[in-house]
């Protein structure tokens, strides 16, 4: 009999990063972790808010991604805020890192999830800062289709 699988999908989702910044392209890039950190990513404790990525000798790191301390870690538990490697095709990492020339484009984690084999991804997009007025039009925005929605109900 096969062992079946947890069909809960954990995605953690940085909400904060769309009202900032311009999503310019998306990347699905996979994370070097230990053991407890996996295990706290499934039980849902990770937080993507004020994380950033950036290249340190042609590779892509992700800093500031919280991941808390695993409940039954013991003494070989991982550090919340340590910096997490990125693993991604050298042509995209080429690409990024040409995009990354243009004046006022970061990268940004948008997602974490956990794919159907069980390793943790993480989407991470070319960003382009919002200016003040642009993000009173994105409450605009929003708040016409929550309007609308309620007009249709």
């Amino acid at each position: 009999m096969a062992k079946e699988k947890n069909t809960t999908q954990i995605a953690i989702k940085n909400r904060k990063a769309e009202f900032e910044y311009y999503l310019l392209t998306t990347f699905s890039a996979g994370l070097v972790l230990c053991g407890t950190e996996i295990k706290s990513i499934r039980a849902g404790k990770a937080n993507l808010v004020d994380s950033y990525c950036s290249f340190i000798n042609g590779e892509l790191w992700v800093h500031n991604l919280h991941i808390s301390e695993y409940a039954h870690g013991s003494y070989n538990n991982h550090e919340p805020k340590r910096d997490r490697k990125l693993l991604l095709n050298k042509k995209e990492l080429k690409k990024l890192q040409s995009k990354l020339n243009d004046r006022g484009t970061t990268i940004i984690p948008t997602l974490l999830w956990i794919n159907e084999k069980g390793y943790a991804k993480l989407d991470i997009a070319l960003a382009r800062g919002k200016k003040m007025y642009d993000k009173r039009e994105s409450i605009k925005e929003k708040d016409n289709r929550r309007a609308a929605a309620r007009e249709e109900e």
